[in-house]
This record gives C-alpha cells, structure tokens and sequence, in this order.
C-alpha cells in the first residue's frame, strides 16, 4: 500500500450508536473503494499491539479497554493521495474542532471516542492494513 491506499476502523462508539452504515456511504461518496473489509472485535492482546505505539501515554490502557469494548469494522480503502484525503475525510480527533462536513463533526461523541480512526501515513497504513488482513482478503 503506497500512495493510494489507507486504513480506516470504526470504532466501537460508531458501531454501538448505529453509525456504521452512514460512516461507510460518506466513505463511498467520497471516492474511496474498499479493498477489505471485515467487521470483527478486537481482543486485549490485539488492542495492545496495536496501540503500542501509545502505551507509555497516560490514556492508552483507556484505549485499549474502549477498543475492546465492541465490535469494530476494519477496512482498506484505496483512492489517489487516500491517507491525506481520508485524514481531511475524518476531520480533527476532537470532534469540537473537526471540520463541518467531516466524519468525526457527525458522528464522534468526544476526543476519546471520535468514531473512527485512519492511518496517519503510507508507512502506517501498510502496517495496519497487514495487521488486520491477510494478502488474500485484499481485493
């Protein structure tokens, strides 16, 4: 995955509070389309590898319990310049300063639970997109 490829999670909030599916077309209409996808539960273990990169940050066993909380979707998305078109999709990670329009300004409750999550960088998004998928689930 390099240049037209990222990685997205709904996360449990977006799941819980009905989201999934207006989350998805906003994605779509976007001019994304979806590589994998698959909606799943992260267990503690995958949470925490995951979100390594964070665990010596004071809210990162906060994450990892919010993670774990239910159900999420996991996706590969592809589209030109995907992980800066996505991130500018999403909008800021405090949905009071998310941009209207954007994911995170319709659908995010707070800091802690912004509804979704996209890689920050190419680098990144191959990371994750292969810590959730397997080569022969990407389309």
């Amino acid at each position: 995955m390099s240049g037209n490829r990222t990685f997205t999670m709904l996360k449990p909030d977006a799941i819980e509070n009905g989201h999934m599916g207006k989350i998805i077309d906003m994605i779509i209409q976007a001019g994304f389309s979806i590589k994998a996808m698959k909606y799943t539960r992260l267990s503690e273990d995958q949470a925490k590898a995951f979100y390594e990169v964070h665990s010596e940050r004071p809210f990162y066993g906060e994450l990892v319990e919010y993670m774990t909380s239910g159900p999420i979707v996991a996706a590969i998305l592809e589209k030109d310049n995907a992980v800066a078109d996505f991130r500018a999709l999403i909008g800021a990670t405090d949905p009071a300063e998310a941009a209207e329009g954007t994911i995170r300004k319709y659908y995010a409750e707070s800091k802690g639970r912004n509804a979704v999550h996209g890689s920050d960088s190419d680098e990144n998004a191959a990371i994750e997109g292969k810590f959730h998928f397997a080569d022969s689930e990407v389309f």
